[in-house]
């Protein structure tokens, strides 16, 4: 008798409900890189022979931009809030250095479209943060404020317009030896940045504290509403930075170029283990989570269906992972 009550545990606990909802809630990469996995190979039984270095390169050079504005979701997201104007910014960042890069140089075109994305996070942050707009309205008027300006700044500036510069082309579009992208030299660095001040730095805490708990954290001494600008503002220039490198693999300049990332951002992250209510996830979920959406863009490039399908299943994904997490971590 004893010894059947000892086997039965032992018959692979692994396999158990509530062992695999232990493993979705605690450790997301598990799943991911398993789901990841699966559609890679999805992708080779849909197209024999499409896996290859050159495939590998270019999906990794398609994923860096989404991953970035992905991350600006993360950090959002985990205070409980959102960023649409993400797609607003890239666009405009990208476009402003195209007008700007003949007559300013490269160096001062970025500068001046890292400004303006600093400018617009402060007022989403103020919105947000003293305010108290919630902030899925704050960031789509803002995002709707700055496609606004853009359009009236194309209409001033592109007679002046020198198109997107061979640097952003280059770091946008070569690899080194037909794999690794040159816009890793960009992600890296920020890669390490968000992970190291996320997990090492007290203002990494404070946005789990804010999202996990908010009364406790204001109650603790900390200033929510100066968080939360800080926040918005390094959102905005990661969105930027996103756009300088959609602009260069894309090769145009256009007040609407980074519309389309907005979707697919929000779905990496909740993808990656970040939940919409605050206080649950991390940046390495999010990068697996934009190869994912990436890998399964190809896939559905490679079976012929239409941009419209694609949006339709990233939708799909959103609800049905979001709902997932929130049962999972509901139950624990």
């Amino acid at each position: 008798m004893t010894g059947a009550v000892q086997a039965d545990p032992g018959r692979n606990a692994w396999l158990t409900a509530a062992q695999w909802r232990r493993t979705f809630r605690d450790r997301p990469l598990i799943p991911l890189l398993f789901l990841l996995l699966l559609l890679v190979i999805a992708s080779e039984l849909a197209r024999p022979g499409i896996v290859s270095t050159d495939w590998v390169g270019t999906t990794l050079r398609a994923a860096v931009p989404l991953a970035i504005l992905a991350g600006c979701q993360t950090l959002t997201m985990l205070t409980g809030g959102i960023d649409l104007s993400v797609g607003a910014v890239a666009s405009m960042a990208g476009f402003v250095v195209a007008t700007l890069v003949g007559g300013q140089g490269i160096w001062v075109a970025m500068l001046v479209a890292l400004i303006i994305a600093a400018l617009v996070g402060i007022v989403s942050g103020l919105g947000v943060g003293v305010f108290r707009v919630h902030p899925l309205i704050m960031t789509l008027g803002m995002g709707l404020v700055v496609l606004g300006l853009a359009n009236v700044w194309q209409i001033v500036m592109v007679q002046t317009g020198a198109g997107v510069p061979p640097g952003l082309r280059s770091i946008g579009t070569e690899r080194v030896a037909g794999l690794l992208p040159y816009s890793l030299v960009v992600f890296i660095p920020l890669t390490v940045l968000i992970l190291v001040g996320l997990r090492r730095s007290g203002y990494g805490r404070m946005l789990y504290a804010i999202g996990d708990n908010p009364i406790a954290a204001r109650l603790s001494g900390a200033r929510a509403w100066q968080i939360i600008l800080v926040l918005y503002m390094i959102s905005a220039i990661l969105a930027a930075i996103a756009g300088f490198l959609i602009s260069g693999l894309t090769n145009v300049a256009s007040v609407t170029l980074a519309d389309s990332y907005v979707l697919p951002s929000v779905a990496a992250a909740v993808i990656g283990g970040t939940s919409i209510l605050g206080g649950r996830g991390g940046f390495s979920g999010t990068i697996v989570g934009a190869l994912i959406l990436t890998v399964l863009s190809s896939l559905l490039t490679s079976l012929g269906l239409p941009e419209a399908v694609r949006q339709v299943l990233f939708g799909a994904i959103i609800v049905v992972v979001a709902a997932a997490y929130t049962r999972v971590t509901s139950e624990s």
